[in-house]
């Protein structure tokens, strides 16, 4: 609803920045201002300026800025229309009327409200006379206090039409109590009758914390074991949750918010301390009710009971969330150990427990990967594969770039973790335990001459400044595995632990580790028609060209293993050296700016690694064999 200019100007006229902010800190005046804590941090000098005269306030601490809207928005996690509700009643302002139509709608969703409202006060009273005795009994069996059921404003629908006879003797229309479900139309000409009977009721509340629709539970034998309202003008039961009324307040606090599968649930929760809990409404999870939660905390905590129901619900609340996933915006799942549901867990083993089970829940990234690795056998490479295309193409339903982007790598990370074969420790000379056949004599590198023009500006040929250098670097790193997969064995736990400039380059690199673990024996070729099938021929083509190999011809296919492993292990110095180089440079600068013992021998110890020694122009950091001991 789009509201008029000047209706809103009226609710700030009528209620002040500092009137609203007041109700969250306190204020001191200073001159035409107010200052306070921030509201939005932790600080310990106020921040938070206020300046009734403008309308608005600042909070230097966050750069946070707005109106009393956005406070109130941000402060009770509102969106502007509720905001705005909520103002203009305080205000004793009307909310607009903007057609005939919608005014229609207003007096109608009074009306509906009303009698909802009539209806819980009606079932609270009942849960506490004569007919409603083995009601309350039953709640408080199942542990629930008197605090907590009138928290929840419980009740009890009696056997019968009580509801219509009583309304009726009010004067309620009954087409108010057939849209609001409170009476069920009767069928082949009989009467209309009560929706709700000889059930514990539990109300369903809208996100202002008024009543709009209820659940009802048997207490003994009897089908539905829960009878939930259907859909009505002032109920929806996928863009609402339970109890998120009562839990707003605290899980904006805690910035963390619960989801568990029930009522009982959600009132168990609350009464051993976790009441920022909520659940769905007898639905799978929806993309509204995924973005409540998300209004209230980046990562909602989704509990599910141990059974094959249970994980069946975790799993559609995953592939639910997925398109929807953003930057640091997730799902966590707790799953209950077998048999057992939080009111059990709180109910019989304490509030410790629940937390216990908390605080192990699994990120979202998890839940799918276990679930991938459910559906796929990994023993033959066609299943293999089978699970590497099913794992990229979930992937590619997140609709955000980034966020795709990263369960990509994760995913690949996970295939290599899964398929590498199991490894011994490199020994040199070629002995048993790695893809080197005996007696190759590989195991120690040897100086590679200044030639191959990879030192930095001592060859014949200039390299251009650092960053073009690690780039080259880099490209010569990967071209010498791809030419010459049978390296893996050596370089791999080097080669893991680098960060590739290129992100495109990096990608390649992990496709390029992970078939290379999955196909022990691969040759050059093979490998370079798997990685173009994988979508990296333009890569490939920048990759393995005379512009590398006129720096590194050891990256050549044809090079011999040997030296292709001194190559690679020189460059990989030089990368390193860079590293430290840099590092030495800032360390001197902070030597220069704050000279201390301490920067000193960091400064030192920098330079004993760049320059070692025997190293007096420090032109090598170490040859192949210094560095794979190190």
């Amino acid at each position: 609803m789009a509201f008029p200019p000047q209706f809103l100007d009226d609710i700030r006229t009528r209620i002040s920045v500092s009137s609203v902010v007041g109700r969250r800190a306190r204020l001191i005046r200073r001159g035409k201002e107010f200052v306070c804590l921030s509201p939005f941090s932790n600080e310990k000098s106020p921040s938070f300026t206020i300046n009734d005269d403008k309308g608005f306030y600042h909070c230097f601490s966050t750069g946070e800025h707005g109106d009393i809207f956005t406070f109130v928005m941000k402060t009770q996690n509102l969106s502007f229309p509720e905001a705005v509700e909520r103002l203009a009643e305080e205000a004793g302002l009307e909310m607009p009327k903007q057609t005939r139509e919608e005014a229609e709608q207003a007096v109608q969703g009074n009306r509906d409200r009303e009698a909802v409202e009539a209806a819980c006060v009606m079932y609270e009273e009942a849960l506490r006379g004569p007919d409603g005795r083995r009601a309350l009994e039953y709640l408080q069996g199942r542990g629930l206090t008197d605090d907590t059921i009138k928290r929840f404003r419980l009740g009890y629908a009696p056997n019968g039409n009580v509801l219509k006879t009583k309304f009726k003797a009010r004067g309620v229309q009954e087409d108010v109590l057939l849209e609001t479900r409170l009476l069920s139309p009767g069928k082949d000409g009989r009467d209309t009758f009560d929706f709700f009977r000889d059930r514990v009721m539990f109300p369903i509340f809208d996100l202002r914390g008024r009543p709009v629709a209820f659940g009802g539970r048997v207490m003994g034998e009897g089908e539905p074991k829960y009878l939930n309202s259907p859909d009505t003008p002032l109920f929806h039961k996928g863009q609402l949750l339970y109890g998120f009324a009562l839990a707003r307040e605290a899980a904006a606090k805690k910035h963390e918010i619960i989801v568990a599968e029930g009522y009982m649930d959600v009132i168990a929760l609350a009464q051993a301390g976790f009441t920022n809990a909520v659940a769905p409404l007898g639905t799978a999870m929806t993309e509204n009710q995924l973005e409540l939660l998300w209004r209230l905390s980046p990562e909602p905590t989704l509990c599910f009971d141990g059974d094959r129901a249970g994980r069946a619900a975790a799993l559609r609340a995953a592939e639910r969330a997925l398109p929807l996933l953003k930057p640091g915006t997730s799902l966590r799942f707790a799953m209950m150990p077998a048999g057992k549901d939080p009111d059990d867990i709180c109910r019989r083993d304490g509030p410790d427990a629940m937390a216990k089970v908390l605080a192990e829940a699994a990120p979202l990234s998890d839940v799918v990967w276990r679930q991938l690795l459910s559906e796929h056998q990994t023993d033959t490479p066609e299943r293999r594969a089978g699970l590497e295309r099913s794992a990229f193409a979930k992937a590619q339903v997140i609709a955000d770039e980034g966020v795709r982007a990263q369960y990509v790598r994760l995913f690949k990370d996970r295939l290599y973790e899964l398929f590498r074969p199991e490894r011994k420790p490199f020994t040199p000379g070629g002995k048993p335990g790695g893809r080197f056949a005996p007696g190759h004599r590989i195991g120690i590198a040897r100086p590679v001459p200044p030639a191959f023009g990879l030192h930095g500006g001592k060859s014949g040929r200039g390299m251009g400044d650092a960053g073009t250098a690690r780039r080259l670097r880099e490209r010569i790193l990967l071209a010498t595995l791809i030419n010459h997969p049978e390296l893996m064995d050596y370089v791999e736990e080097r080669l893991g632990t680098m960060e590739f400039a290129d992100s495109r380059l990096d990608s390649l690199r992990q496709s390029a580790v992970i078939h290379i673990a999955q196909n022990p024996g691969l040759d050059f070729e093979a490998l370079g028609a798997h990685l173009a099938r994988l979508g990296f021929a333009e890569e490939l083509g920048n990759l393995l060209n005379s512009e590398t190999y006129v720096h590194a011809a050891f990256a050549l296919p044809a090079a011999a293993l040997e030296t292709a492993t001194a190559g690679w292990d020189h460059t990989f110095t030089l990368c390193q050296r860079a590293d430290l180089e840099a590092d030495l440079k800032r360390a001197e600068i902070e030597l220069a700016e704050n000279p201390s013992e301490h920067t000193l021998a960091a400064y030192k110890a920098l330079l004993d690694l760049v320059r070692p020694a025997g190293d007096e122009d420090g032109s090598e950091l170490g040859s192949g064999e210094t560095q794979h001991k190190r």
